[in-house]
């Protein structure tokens, strides 16, 4: 894993726009699309803001971007807690996108459960039974869980399934979310996390005993095309 520590925000938000431009950029050259993962919360939201701007807009060639999205709150599109909202309001909205290309993590009509079944198929429609995406955006957690792989539950044991969903207790919502074996199967991984309220779990999944039972985080794999961006504060 390569681990950048920044001094400033902004400072990292820009180098995280940067980086997708650059693995786009790539992606499209080697075979003409790039097939991303996002996450919702405050730093996706700053990066899409960044990509959306005038700075970053005209170096994608958004037509061959396929948008999927890593978990999401189980509710309707519009609703303010919406990854997917989040991420139009942000980004989508704002740049010549197909929607065909969009595959939001909300149905109507249906369970969860249901859907994430389907959200499965959608993403084979797209990938094939290999089920490598071009590049994942991650966040972590104050308690260590990234994606909707939250401490102690069954998800986070999943094998088969690329796509499952769950009731949250302590959130009393469902929560629909990628497993850590399609996670890991994507070509490129950047993370994004910091602040002081990350240090301890941070600390723990770069340096402590391996528990992904307390820390899923530790989940993700290590190697060399998994990126975190962090600062001081969060780093130690």
């Amino acid at each position: 894993m390569k681990i950048t520590v920044f001094n400033d925000l902004d400072t990292l938000y820009k180098k995280a726009a940067d980086r997708f431009v650059d693995l786009a950029e790539k992606s499209i050259q080697d075979h003409d699309r790039f097939v991303v993962a996002l996450s919702g919360g405050s730093s996706p939201k700053a990066i899409f803001k960044l990509l959306a701007s005038g700075e970053y807009a005209d170096k994608i060639e958004w037509g061959k971007v396929f948008f999927f999205w890593v978990d999401e709150r189980w509710v309707p599109l519009n609703d303010e807690k919406s990854n997917a909202k989040m991420t139009f309001d942000t980004l989508l909205d704002h740049v010549s996108v197909h929607k065909d290309h969009i595959f939001p993590m909300y149905k109507d009509g249906v369970s969860a459960e249901e859907f994430a079944a389907e959200y499965e198929n959608q993403i084979r429609n797209v990938l094939g039974n290999d089920g490598s995406f071009d590049f994942i955006l991650l966040g972590m957690g104050d308690d260590g869980h990234t994606a909707s792989l939250f401490p102690g539950e069954k998800v986070l044991w999943e094998k088969e399934k690329w796509v499952d969903a769950y009731y949250l207790k302590p959130q009393e919502m469902f929560r629909i979310t990628l497993t850590a074996p399609v996670i890991n199967n994507a070509e490129n991984i950047l993370i994004v996390t910091f602040g002081e309220s990350k240090k301890q779990a941070l600390n723990e999944v770069l340096n402590g005993v391996y528990n992904p039972e307390q820390y899923p985080m530790q989940l993700i794999d290590k190697r060399e095309s998994v990126e975190l961006f962090t600062d001081e504060k969060a780093k130690g």
